[in-house]
C-alpha cells in the first residue's frame, strides 16, 4: 500500500471521527439546550400559576377581591388567572417573557427590599396605577365581540364610541371596567340612584333657616342657606393692586404666567373653603333633572353667567362622584364648568345675593394673601418639588408646606377635608392644592400679554377651554405655585362617559377637580 493511500484513509478516518465527536457534542448541546427549554417553560407555568403570584403580591385584598370579582364569580363557570390580565397576550411570545421577567425581577426586589405596610394600597388599585399593569391587548383577546348577545343598548352606545376613539383618546376596556378583575364595593360605572346622605337630609324641618343671612357692612359672614340647615363662611377680601403671574427667574415658571402686569381688583367676599358635598348634593336635590339644557342655550351671548331661566339640576352620574372618599365637608369634585356656574346661579336665586366664579385675578390675589413669593408661605418651589435630577438622590422637602397644602406628598392619593391644612394670610384654606378651582375666565396662553401692564379687574371672555387654578391633590409642588395657572381639557374629561350625547354636568375622566364661589357685595356697604 503506497503512502498516499494510507494517508489519504487515515485523513478520512480522522474527518470522520472529528464530525462523529462534533455530531455527538451537537446532540448533547441540543439535548441540554432542549432539556434548559423545558424546564424555562416549566418554571414559567409553574410561577405564572395564581398561587405563585400571590406569594409576592402580598395585597391584603387582591385574593379576595380576585375571587369576588366577574372574572371569576360569573354564570359562565370560566375563571381569569392573573397573567391573562396583567401581561400581553402568551402569542405575542417576545413581549409575554419580557415583560413577564420586567415585572418578577421587579416584584421579588420589592418582596425582599420594601415593607408592604407602607404602601398605598387604595392609591395602586385607582386607575392611573392600574394602566401601568393591565396591558389592554389582553382584555381584548379575551373580549373579541363587544357586542354578544343579550348586551344592553347603553353597552352597545359605549363600546361603538370606545371602537371609534380608541387610539384618538387612548381609551382602555378598564377606564369603564376597572372592578372586572378586582372587585370594589366603591367602584361603580352605573348610573347613580337616589340622593347620597348629606347633614341635611336627617334633620327636622322646623329647624330650617328661613332666609339668607343679611349682609349690611363689608365684613366676614357665615351664609345661611334657606330651606336647609346648610351654612358657610365668607371672607371679606379687600380690594387692592398686585403684580399678577410671575417671570422667568421663579423656580418652574411657565411661559403663561408672562408678563407679570399690574392688576387692581375690586372688594370681594371669597368662600372660605371650596364647595363641600353637603352643600352640592343639597343643589343636586333640590334641582335635579333627567332633561338637558344645551350649553349654547344657558351662555346667553356669551355671558359668563347662565341665562336666567336656565336653573335645572344636574342629571345622576355614573359611579360615585366622591369616589368612595367620604362627602360632607370633603370639596365636591367631577362637576363640569357649567354644572358650577347653574350652582352659582341657583345659590344667588336662594340667598338673595350675587355669586359667581371668582376671575382668575381674584384667583390669583385671593391665593397670594398679600405676598409676591411663590407661595403666600416660606419656601423654594425647588426644594419641595419632585422634579428635577437631585431628586433620584435626594427627598424633597415636605415641612413647611404640608402644613399648608394637600398634594402628592401627603393627600394619600384623595382629597381631604378643610381641617387638614392651615389657612392663608387671608383666612382662606385649600387655595393651593386639594382640587383644582375653576374660574370663570377662558383659558388664553397669551393672555397677560394682551391688557397691557396695568389692567383692573379683567376677564377674559374668548376661548375654548376654562381656567383652573391651584393644582390639586396629587400635583407636584411645582404646579401649587400661585402664578401657577391650568386649563381644562374637555374631551380628554369626558373619554369614557358612555352617554351620547355625554353629559353637561358631570365629568367621568377627572376627580380633582371643583370650584369656590365669590359674592359680590353691594355698591352701598362699600362705603360704610
Amino acid at each position: 500500500m503506497s503512502s498516499n493511500n494510507y494517508s489519504n484513509r487515515y485523513n478520512s478516518k480522522k474527518r470522520k471521527n472529528f464530525f462523529k465527536g462534533k455530531l455527538f457534542i451537537l446532540i448533547i448541546g441540543f439535548l441540554v439546550g432542549a432539556g434548559i427549554m423545558i424546564g424555562l417553560y416549566n418554571l414559567s407555568v409553574h410561577y405564572s400559576s395564581d398561587e405563585s403570584c400571590m406569594k409576592c403580591h402580598v395585597h391584603p385584598q387582591a385574593e379576595q377581591s380576585w375571587k369576588l370579582s366577574k372574572h371569576v364569580n360569573n354564570s359562565s363557570g370560566v375563571k381569569v388567572h392573573c397573567v391573562a390580565c396583567h401581561l400581553p397576550p402568551q402569542d405575542q411570545t417576545w413581549n409575554y417573557y419580557t415583560a413577564k421577567a420586567k415585572m418578577g425581577i421587579k416584584d421579588v426586589w420589592s418582596y425582599w427590599t420594601k415593607d408592604s405596610a407602607d404602601f398605598n394600597w387604595e392609591a395602586k388599585s385607582e386607575l392611573e396605577n392600574a394602566i401601568k399593569y393591565i396591558p389592554n391587548e389582553s382584555c381584548k383577546e379575551c373580549h373579541q365581540n363587544l357586542f354578544p348577545e343579550g348586551v344592553t343598548s347603553d353597552a352597545i352606545t359605549a363600546h361603538l364610541y370606545y371602537e371609534d376613539n380608541e387610539k384618538k383618546l387612548n381609551l382602555q376596556c378598564i377606564s369603564c371596567h376597572l372592578d372586572a378583575g378586582h372587585y370594589n364595593p366603591n367602584y361603580s360605572h352605573g348610573k347613580m340612584t337616589g340622593l347620597p346622605a348629606s347633614r341635611n337630609a336627617s334633620v327636622d324641618t322646623s329647624l330650617f333657616f328661613k332666609e339668607s343671612t343679611p349682609v349690611g357692612t363689608f365684613e366676614s359672614f357665615t351664609e345661611q342657606i334657606p330651606g336647609s340647615v346648610i351654612t358657610f363662611n365668607m371672607v371679606a377680601i379687600p380690594g387692592g393692586t398686585f403684580k399678577m403671574g410671575s417671570t422667568s427667574k421663579e423656580a418652574f415658571h411657565q411661559a403663561d404666567e408672562a408678563p407679570v402686569r399690574t392688576v387692581t381688583v375690586s372688594p370681594f367676599f371669597m368662600a372660605e373653603v371650596e364647595v363641600t358635598w353637603d352643600q352640592y348634593w343639597m343643589f343636586y336635590g333640590k334641582t335635579m333633572s333627567e332633561g338637558r339644557t344645551p350649553p349654547d342655550k344657558v351662555y346667553a351671548n356669551n355671558s359668563t353667567n347662565p341665562a336666567a331661566d336656565a336653573i335645572s339640576g344636574p342629571t345622576p352620574p355614573f359611579g360615585f362622584p366622591d369616589q368612595g372618599w367620604g362627602t360632607g365637608d370633603r370639596p365636591a369634585i367631577t362637576m363640569t364648568h357649567y354644572a358650577a356656574e347653574i350652582f352659582c346661579q341657583w345659590l344667588s336665586e336662594v340667598t338673595g345675593k350675587k355669586y359667581r366664579l371668582p376671575t382668575e385675578a381674584e384667583w390669583e390675589y385671593a391665593a397670594r394673601g398679600g405676598t409676591e413669593t411663590p407661595y403666600f408661605f416660606a419656601g423654594n418651589p425647588k426644594d419641595f418639588s419632585d422634579q428635577g435630577f437631585m431628586r433620584k438622590f435626594f427627598d424633597a422637602k415636605t415641612d413647611s408646606i404640608s402644613s399648608y397644602v394637600i398634594y402628592s406628598k401627603n393627600s394619600k392619593n384623595k382629597t381631604q377635608e378643610p381641617s387638614f391644612v392651615k389657612p392663608n394670610p387671608f383666612g382662606l384654606v385649600n387655595m393651593l392644592g386639594n382640587v383644582m378651582e375653576y374660574c370663570a375666565d377662558k383659558y388664553d396662553a397669551e393672555a397677560y400679554g394682551k391688557t397691557g401692564e396695568t389692567v383692573t379687574d379683567p376677564l377674559v371672555t374668548e376661548g375654548t377651554e376654562w381656567v383652573v387654578r391651584g393644582g390639586n391633590y396629587a400635583s407636584d409642588a411645582a404646579d401649587l405655585r400661585s402664578a401657577a395657572r391650568g386649563s381644562t381639557n374637555h374631551d380628554q374629561w369626558l373619554k369614557t362617559d358612555p352617554q351620547q350625547p355625554k353629559s353637561i354636568w358631570w365629568y367621568s375622566d377627572i376627580r380633582g377637580i371643583g370650584f369656590r364661589v365669590v359674592c359680590e357685595p353691594e355698591s352701598e356697604i362699600l362705603t360704610k
